[in-house]
C-alpha cells in the first residue's frame, strides 16, 4: 500500500502499466505517453550530479520527459507561455465562455478525436465571432484564445472548450474600439443554439464524406436515414454554453491562464492511495453542489480513463483567433493600444539564451542553483549522467 505522500500517476503506470499493455491493443501514441510518464525523473533519461560548493552536499538530479500530459512537467512550460501572453493583454474586461458538447457525441468522440475536436473548435469559434461581429449584438471583431479540456473530475470523457475573450473589439474600419456593456459579453442562449447549429452542420458534412468512424453500438447509423435520426435527437438536447462574470481585470486573465492552460487530465496531488490494485483519487461533483469526494477504481479502470485523454499527436489544443490569431496579432494588439490610449509599447530585447535554471529563477522565483541542505552554496555540475539503453513501446 501507497498513502497520498509522494504518489504519482507515474508510479501507477510504472506498476499497473506493463500487464495493461499486455492485455489491451494501444495505439502509438498512448505507449508513447505511458513510457515517457514511466521514466520521467529516472535513470533511464540521464541526468546530472551536483555538488554545493560550500557543504559538499551530493544530489543527483534526473532528466524530465517533457511530455505534456505527464503532471512533473508542465510548471516551466506554463509560465514560459503565460509570459508570452503577457505581451498581448490591454486594459479592457475579458470574459470566461465554455463551451460543451452533449454526452451523447462521447462514443464519436472517442473514436474520432482529431475530428470531432476540430469540429469543436472550428464551430464554437465561429460562433463567438459571427456573434460579435453582428451589430445587433456587438458589431466588432473580437480576440479569442481557445484550451481544450476532455476530461471531467471523474476522468469520464467530457470534451469542452474554455475561451478568454476580449469584452469588446475593432469596429469594422479598424478605426475604434467598441466595448461591451460592462459585465456583459453576448447572450448565452443564442451563443448556445448558433453553436448547435453550427456544430451538427459540420458533423453532417463529415458523415456524408465518409470521414467519421463509427463504433460498434452506432454502427446502424451508417444508414443516412439513421444517421439524420440521431441528428435530430442532439438538436433537442440542451448544448451548454455558459459565460462566467468577467476576469478581474489582465491580473485575474494570468491567474486563469496559470490554472487551465496546461492542466492535465488528473495532477499528483489529487491521488490518495494505490492499494491492492485500486487506486482511489479525490474528485469534485459538481452536480452535487461542488462537493469533493473520494472515488476507488481499478488500476486497468484508472488507466483507460487516463488514456482517453491522450491528445493525438501534435495535436494542438491552444489556439488564437480573431485579433489574438498569430497571423493578427502582431499588428492589430499594438493598434488596438493606440485605440485604447494604452501607452505600455513592449519591446524583445536580444537576450542572451537562456539555461532553464535561469528561466526558472527568472520566471517563478525559484533558484535551484542555491544548495538544498546549507542554503548557502551554490550547487555545481559535476558529471553527466548518461541515459541506459532500454526496450520502450
Amino acid at each position: 500500500m501507497r498513502t497520498s505522500a509522494g504518489l504519482e500517476v507515474a508510479e501507477i503506470f510504472r506498476q499497473y502499466g506493463p500487464a495493461y499493455r499486455e492485455s489491451h491493443p494501444l495505439p502509438r501514441h498512448h505507449l508513447r505517453v505511458m513510457r515517457a510518464l514511466e521514466v520521467c525523473r529516472t535513470a533511464a533519461l540521464g541526468g546530472h550530479k551536483d555538488q554545493c560548493d560550500h557543504c559538499g552536499h551530493l544530489e543527483i538530479s534526473y532528466n524530465s520527459c517533457r511530455n505534456r500530459h505527464c503532471p512533473k512537467c508542465q510548471t516551466l512550460r506554463k509560465e514560459k507561455w503565460i509570459e508570452a501572453r503577457r505581451e498581448d493583454l490591454l486594459p479592457i474586461e475579458y470574459f470566461h465562455v465554455v463551451f460543451t458538447l452533449p454526452s451523447e457525441l462521447n462514443p464519436l468522440v472517442s473514436m474520432n478525436p482529431q475530428v470531432l475536436y476540430d469540429l469543436l473548435f472550428q464551430s464554437a469559434s465561429e460562433t463567438l465571432s459571427e456573434l460579435a461581429k453582428n451589430p445587433k449584438h456587438l458589431g466588432a471583431k473580437v480576440g479569442m484564445i481557445g484550451i481544450l479540456h476532455t476530461w471531467g473530475q471523474n476522468l469520464r470523457d467530457h470534451p469542452h472548450l474554455h475561451w478568454i475573450v476580449t469584452g469588446g473589439g475593432l469596429s469594422p474600419d479598424g478605426r475604434r474600439w467598441i466595448s461591451c456593456r460592462k459585465g456583459f459579453f453576448l447572450p448565452v442562449r443564442v451563443l448556445s443554439a448558433l453553436f448547435r447549429g453550427k456544430f451538427l452542420d459540420l458533423l453532417k458534412d463529415c458523415f456524408q464524406r465518409g470521414n467519421l468512424v463509427l463504433p460498434a453500438h452506432l454502427r446502424p447509423l451508417q444508414d443516412p436515414k439513421d444517421f439524420e435520426a440521431f441528428r435530430r435527437h442532439l438538436y433537442s438536447k440542451k448544448w451548454v454554453v455558459y459565460c462566467k462574470p468577467p476576469f478581474d481585470g489582465p491580473k485575474g486573465v494570468l491567474q486563469y491562464l496559470g490554472r487551465y492552460t496546461h492542466r492535465i487530465a488528473i495532477s499528483n496531488n489529487r491521488i490518495l492511495t494505490v492499494r491492492d490494485g485500486k487506486v482511489s483519487f479525490l474528485w469534485r461533483d459538481y452536480a452535487d453542489h461542488d462537493r469533493q469526494k473520494t472515488m476507488t477504481l481499478q488500476a486497468d479502470e484508472f488507466i483507460r480513463r487516463f488514456l482517453l485523454h491522450v491528445l493525438p499527436a501534435r495535436y494542438v489544443r491552444i489556439r488564437h483567433f480573431g485579433l489574438l490569431a498569430n497571423r493578427n496579432r502582431k499588428d492589430q494588439i499594438p493598434l488596438c493600444r493606440k485605440i485604447l490610449g494604452d501607452g505600455k509599447t513592449v519591446t524583445k530585447e536580444n537576450h542572451k539564451e537562456e539555461t532553464w535554471q535561469e528561466q526558472l529563477l527568472r520566471i517563478c522565483g525559484i533558484d535551484v542553483t542555491t544548495c538544498p541542505v546549507c542554503q548557502k552554496g551554490r550547487m555545481f555540475r559535476i558529471e553527466l549522467l548518461r541515459p541506459y539503453r532500454c526496450n520502450s513501446p
